[in-house]
């Protein structure tokens, strides 16, 4: 009987928790980083900023170990993900927990550099990372927990800098779950075939041909939230020309999606919301000079 080497054992953890596609981690850690920059208005401490680039990657890879997890059958029947360790059965179920116990202790002991709040909040964190897998099962947006999760990180990185949450950070928060349903809904047109024939549920199934419309009204409303975070901040007017800029073009994708979209286009407008957020952080940064 072969067994597998080591080497083999660790490429199958790289391909657990995408080490080589960064984008999701990318996206997780921009809203805390926007809430970084607006509670500590231009001046954050590098430390934090590394604290909580650690906690995206450790917590995004630990994310998608849980949506293995739980999509392990389903995803076995999407060509796309059909070649992932635990569909392929590279992995076990068992092999997979240990992963993300491991993934979950390192996170766990980040918080240490966090503030009493930030630490008191930090549960609701793993709440919503383990209830987003499972979304998709019975509601029609799972997009919207996949917000609510992505968009805690900066819930908890204000208390830190701050240790108090502010009508601001509410905003950066919501402004978060509109923008996740915007680029999650277009990533989501990549498999919408294969969910409408599994009965998996997705904002690019319910809206159908009006899925620009999803992506247009969410995009809007990301663009006010931002905007009236940064108001309340008192940022300058640099910023509202970084966000006018950043809301042309996401128009500009969501008139796109008025005409159906190959999948490997719909993957590149995806990925260009690392982008996106980058610009808004920089946008943020820049309205806070006097």
């Amino acid at each position: 009987m072969n067994r597998l080497s080591p080497w083999s054992h660790l490429d199958h953890i790289v391909q657990l928790i995408r080490l080589p596609n960064q984008s999701g981690t990318i996206l997780l850690l921009l809203p805390s980083l926007w809430a970084i920059v607006l509670a500590s208005h231009g001046t954050p401490d590098s430390w934090l900023i590394l604290v909580f680039c650690l906690g995206a990657f450790l917590m995004r890879s630990a994310g998608v170990v849980l949506n293995d997890l739980a999509d392990r059958h389903i995803d076995q029947k999407v060509a796309r993900t059909q070649h992932r360790p635990l569909a392929s059965g590279a992995m076990s179920t068992r092999q997979a927990i240990g992963v993300l116990c491991g993934l979950l202790f390192l996170a766990g002991s980040l918080l240490a550099f966090l503030s009493p709040l930030a630490i008191a909040l930090s549960p609701v964190a793993l709440g919503w990372a383990a209830l987003y897998p499972f979304a998709k099962r019975f509601f029609h947006i799972p997009q919207f927990f996949l917000g609510l999760a992505f968009g805690w990180g900066a819930i908890m990185a204000w208390a830190t800098v701050r240790n108090t949450l502010d009508l601001p950070v509410w905003l950066l928060y919501a402004a978060t779950i509109c923008w996740a349903i915007t680029y999650d809904t277009i990533y989501a047109l990549q498999d919408r075939e294969d969910d409408l024939r599994l009965g998996v549920k997705s904002a690019a199934i319910l809206f159908g041909e009006q899925v620009w419309l999803c992506v247009a009204l969410s995009s809007l409303l990301m663009v006010l939230f931002l905007a009236t975070a940064g108001w309340l901040a008192d940022v300058n007017r640099i910023f509202y020309a970084i966000l006018a800029a950043v809301a042309c073009f996401m128009l500009y994708q969501a008139w796109q999606l008025r005409r159906p979209i190959a999948p490997s286009q719909a993957f590149d407008m995806f990925k260009a919301h690392t982008w996106v957020g980058t610009i808004v952080l920089v946008g943020y940064w820049l309205g806070t000079w006097q």
